[in-house]
């Protein structure tokens, strides 16, 4: 039984292969195993797109880093339509508090990318930061921003 999230129910497509369960990925367009992470991902991934209006094509999932010299991987990653990271968001299991460690970890992440928001969610509590590069602060935000709203769909 997959635990309830603080999300709108959505619909997926779900698979067994013997005791394993599969979750079919709309943005990376594949089936993969559907872990207490991948499930809040996969809600999270759903909500910024139904209700953020987020363009799925303008989303990467698990998409490869190189910081210092190791490869990592971002949970998702938004980008403007011109191309540019606004957003990062890490998630976690529902059983895994958030935690500062969890925001140095979407921080580290930051480094290159420079996206003026960071988002962190175990699907059950979500924090999202906006961050000014230029004065080195950041302010929790009340919500989510909308791609349209949130003014993310074009760059600054």
């Amino acid at each position: 039984m997959l635990p309830q999230l603080n999300f709108p129910e959505y619909s997926f497509q779900i698979k067994s292969e013997g005791q394993r369960k599969y979750i079919f990925d709309k943005i990376r367009k594949r089936y993969v195993s559907l872990t207490p992470e991948e499930w809040v991902r996969q809600n999270l991934a759903a909500y910024l797109i139904s209700e953020k209006k987020f363009p799925a094509p303008l989303m990467a999932v698990e998409m490869f880093l190189k910081i210092n010299g190791l490869e990592k991987r971002a949970d998702i990653v938004l980008f403007s339509k011109q191309g540019t990271p606004v957003m990062i968001v890490e998630c976690k299991s529902p059983a895994i508090k958030i935690s500062q460690k969890v925001f140095d970890q979407a921080a580290l992440y930051n480094v290159d990318m420079k996206v003026e928001y960071l988002l962190v969610s175990n699907g059950i509590t979500h924090y999202c930061a906006r961050l000014d590069h230029k004065k080195a602060t950041w302010k929790f935000l009340s919500d989510i921003p909308g791609y349209y709203d949130g003014g993310l769909a074009v760059e600054k």
